[in-house]
């Protein structure tokens, strides 16, 4: 196989009775599933973003012989993109999510589920439920035309084309639009201990030029550790077609003890009010009432808070330079 191509899959190791039984010894369970990454090649509903049988198998069976023993099963994600993962998870008692973490993934991976480190990362993609739940799922991959060619001198190949019909609502914004529940949303993370929000305020009622928004954070909980906190904002939608709400800042505490707290200050300017209009060629922030969202996750919403618009702005313009025929 070319060298820019991912290699095959290893298969899966067959695991008799004698095994399972062996392993329950143990105080508990790690199950590692990994994704392979490369280039030329798209990546596909079965045997990828679904598991394999051979690894629903070895879930199925790991999680009877370890659990009937309330013993706990831990699932370990080295994957670079989203898997299914709802018709399993209640199999096993947690996920640590490592993507590809590299040569050292080994040290990373045991200081998060020694609690040497409290996880705080945040999920930066939607994970779906179901493959057709993606909004992108219904086009891909495209229609294949003409006759098969060879390109590089050893790839036989057709062209294709694909017609990318999100139009703003990308990831994140689609699923709220149609109100499909995710498997795990975007800026979804747990951590070992917990966190209070409060006392949101705004620098202004009114935005003029900028604004500023403040929150306190509160570990709640028994374990040092550090929250990303988002702010996603609703925007009025009378002359542009807008997401229910988008990202538009996020900060991390820095590691707060139990029972500390921390007051985190986001800026907005002009440009994270604007959406592009393509008829005026130029970012433009509409007048009207604007919702400041502050959340664990794009569905964790903590706090909200108002503020106005008085008349609409430009936030930046562009030239036609390559204006279409």
């Amino acid at each position: 196989r070319p060298f820019f191509l991912p290699p095959l899959a290893i298969a899966e190791m067959a695991l008799s009775q004698e095994i399972i039984e062996s392993a329950a010894a143990a105080d508990y369970a790690l199950i590692t599933l990994g994704r392979i990454s490369g280039e030329f090649a798209d990546r596909k509903a079965e045997d990828d973003f679904y598991l394999s049988a051979a690894e629903k198998t070895l879930i199925q069976n790991i999680s009877k012989a370890f659990r009937t023993q309330n013993k706990p099963v831990i699932a370990v994600l080295n994957i670079g993109g989203p898997i299914e993962l709802a018709s399993w998870r209640d199999e096993v008692d947690a996920i640590l999510l490592a993507w590809l973490p590299g040569q050292e993934a080994g040290h990373a991976i045991a200081d998060a589920l020694s609690g040497k480190v409290n996880p705080s990362g945040k999920l930066p993609t939607t994970f779906p439920a179901r493959f057709e739940d993606d909004p992108t799922a219904e086009g891909f991959p495209g229609q294949e035309f003409g006759e098969p060619f060879t390109l590089l001198g050893f790839i036989t190949t057709r062209n294709a084309e694909i017609e990318y019909e999100e139009g703003v609502f990308v990831g994140y914004r689609a699923f709220e639009k149609k109100r499909i529940a995710p498997a795990y949303e975007f800026g979804y993370g747990l951590s070992y201990t917990a966190f209070a929000y409060s006392n949101l305020k705004l620098s202004s009622k009114k935005f003029s030029g900028k604004i500023t928004a403040s929150v306190t954070i509160a570990n709640t909980g028994q374990t040092a550790g550090k929250e990303a906190v988002q702010l996603y904002l609703s925007a009025p939608a009378k002359t542009m077609e807008k997401p229910a709400k988008e990202l538009k800042s996020f900060a991390k505490t820095k590691l707060l003890q139990p029972g500390e707290t921390e007051t985190l200050t986001f800026e907005l300017d002009a440009r994270a009010l604007a959406s592009f209009d393509e008829n005026a060629s130029a970012w433009v922030a509409e007048k009207g009432n604007y919702t400041v969202h502050i959340g664990a996750s794009s569905r964790d919403i903590k706090l909200k808070a108002d503020f106005k618009l008085p008349k609409a702005i430009e936030a930046g313009t562009v030239s036609r330079a390559l204006a279409l025929d």
